[in-house]
């Protein structure tokens, strides 16, 4: 089945030739009703990918392919496909969610009965038909979000573009947010091409994620392929505050079986272990014999974080 998205070789150079090049020979096939996740840091090139495969931004190079259409030279059947989701909040503080809807809906070329389902729809799929007739400039961010959500979804498109939907919103409104997307799929759907540098995100709501860092995608694949790539290894954090861990221990705590690395950093005894729930009574066994008071203790098994750091030497969020 052919790619509801493909790009090629995709590149964008800002200011040629001496500026900055926000994005590298990025290739992407996406099918039909996939969430797929960009997931990187600021700054890696998700907001400019995102706004090339818009029509937003003129790509400096390759091709780019929205449902069989070129967006070069197809640009209007293009738009009818997608919806896109801005980082920034587009609306209007001084109207009401549901007058914002009807005009942003009028855009997009509805109107009557047509316009009215699809502002009731959208009003109901982010939980805000309550309070609907309230001017945005009331709302939390969280709301705000929620409604920006809604505008991209007025047209019913096949495809939908969040580009860090949540940034800055309260728990609540992640929450929600996060299960619309998933609705998105699972009773629409949708393809959503979703951007985030939170990995939990990436990794509870994608088919697959491509991990992207200085504009190249780095690693592609669903989140059980990509943390393969960084092994079975779990994480032991053994919270011992301002004390100095003698090497001697260091040494003795290495010895226990399945115990690949240790570092101390921050306040932890930071263990690398294959089965590490196995390996933790003998360390803190170790800790106990020798006067080292453990202030808490935090096992994690492999994710995204993980794997980035894996690929790039620093953490996700750095």
């Amino acid at each position: 089945m052919p790619s509801i998205i493909s790009v090629r070789d995709l590149k964008k150079q800002y200011n040629p030739p001496d500026g900055p090049i926000a994005v590298c020979d990025v290739d992407l096939e996406i099918q039909e009703g996939e969430i797929y996740s960009l997931l990187g840091p600021n700054g890696a090139g998700k907001t400019t990918t995102i706004s090339m495969l818009s029509g937003l931004l003129t790509p400096g190079g390759g091709s780019i392919t929205i449902g069989g259409h070129d967006i070069t030279t197809e640009a209007q059947q293009v738009k009818r496909l997608i919806g896109v989701v801005p980082q920034e909040i587009a609306l209007y503080s001084r109207l009401s969610a549901r007058q914002n809807l009807n005009f942003f809906g009028q855009l997009y070329g509805l109107s009557g009965k047509e316009l009215k389902q699809a502002v009731e729809e959208v009003l109901a799929m982010i939980d805000l038909t309550d309070r609907a007739n309230e001017k945005i400039e009331t709302y939390s961010g969280g709301m705000k979000r929620r409604v920006n959500i809604a505008v991209g979804l007025l047209h019913k498109p096949r495809i939908v573009y969040m580009d860090e939907p949540t940034v800055g919103v309260d728990p609540q409104s992640r929450r929600r947010i996060l299960d619309t997307v998933l609705e998105l799929k699972k009773q629409l759907g949708m393809t959503v091409l979703y951007t985030t540098h939170y990995m939990e995100e990436a990794q509870e709501l994608s088919d697959r994620v491509g991990i992207i860092d200085h504009g190249e995608i780095i690693a592609e694949g669903s989140t059980g392929q990509l943390i393969q790539t960084v092994g079975e290894e779990d994480q032991i954090q053994l919270r011992v505050g301002e004390q100095e861990i003698p090497a001697a221990i260091i040494s003795q705590m290495e010895q226990v079986e399945g115990v690949t690395h240790i570092r101390q950093q921050d306040g932890d005894l930071v263990v690398r272990a294959t089965r590490g729930r196995r390996a933790l009574p003998a360390l803190i066994t170790i800790a106990s014999h020798s006067d080292v008071q453990i202030n808490s203790v935090t096992v994690k098994e492999p994710d995204l974080e993980d794997v980035f750091l894996h690929l790039t030497g620093r953490g996700l969020r750095e």
